[in-house]
């Protein structure tokens, strides 16, 4: 690997062309740097003025669509907000793990947003439609806050072994979601979300492990939620089986 001079680093990059004989290896670029420069400037260094077929994802570059998560210097980051400066000496950037790569940074999401549909990501109103808009207390909206800051990077997704056991496994991200429209209080098919994650490769699946946590890079706590939902769903499935309880 390439030594860093003070105003150069050596940015090391996991490359993979289906059509290419050598397979995944790994190509390492001098890029320029200031205090000031993310990972995803050096990758753009790298496309613009030294190999145009490198690939990537990117899009809103303020951390807020998910597009540019990658494993970087053996963490789950978010190439746009992850400043050079901060890694310190060579930095090694990877796709996501445990994810199909279609070619160098960009990994196949298909199946993650197939999963995320599943849990249908969206309010479902039983009452009439307002004429103007749904009103929710500052009680009720507490209690959905910061699920409703997962960007959907796949960072999660990507670290949690039971993804990788189970490929039918909804996995964090989509379980976060489906416990941010079970709490909303506008919500009205409560019972059949939780007959969605309640099967076998739904909530149970998930054996608390806590990398999704480790791994967000929005310092969400993906398992505190899923572990509400679980309290929520086993409440729910009491109540249709305990009719007394309701």
């Amino acid at each position: 690997m390439k030594k860093s001079s003070r105003d150069n680093v050596a940015l090391t990059i996991l490359r993979f062309n289906p059509g290419d004989e050598r397979g995944p290896h790994y190509q390492t670029f001098e890029v320029k740097a200031t205090k000031d420069t993310t990972v995803l400037d050096a990758l753009f260094q790298v496309l613009d003025d030294q190999d145009h077929s490198l690939a990537f994802r990117y899009s809103c570059r303020s951390a807020v669509c998910g597009s540019s998560a990658m494993f970087i210097n053996g963490r789950h980051r978010l190439a746009c907000s992850t400043l050079l400066s901060e890694l310190g000496g060579d930095v090694i950037v990877q796709p996501l793990p445990h994810m199909p790569i279609i070619k160098d940074l960009v990994v196949d999401l298909s199946l993650f947003f197939e999963k995320y549909k599943i849990i249908k990501p969206y309010v479902v109103p039983i009452k009439p439609t307002p004429e103007r808009e749904w009103i929710q207390s500052p009680k009720e909206r507490s209690k959905i806050n910061d699920s409703t800051d997962c960007i959907l990077c796949a960072a999660c997704y990507s670290s949690c072994p039971s993804v990788w056991a189970g490929k039918n496994y909804l996995g964090p991200a989509a379980l976060l979601w489906a416990y941010r429209f079970a709490a909303d209080s506008r919500d009205g098919v409560l019972r059949d979300r939780v007959g969605v994650v309640s099967s076998e490769d739904g909530l149970w699946r998930c054996h608390t492990i806590f990398n999704c946590t480790e791994a967000c890079p929005k310092n969400l706590n993906p398992a505190r939620f899923v572990q509400n939902l679980k309290r929520t769903t086993t409440k729910e499935t009491l109540k249709v089986k305990i009719p007394f309880l309701r």
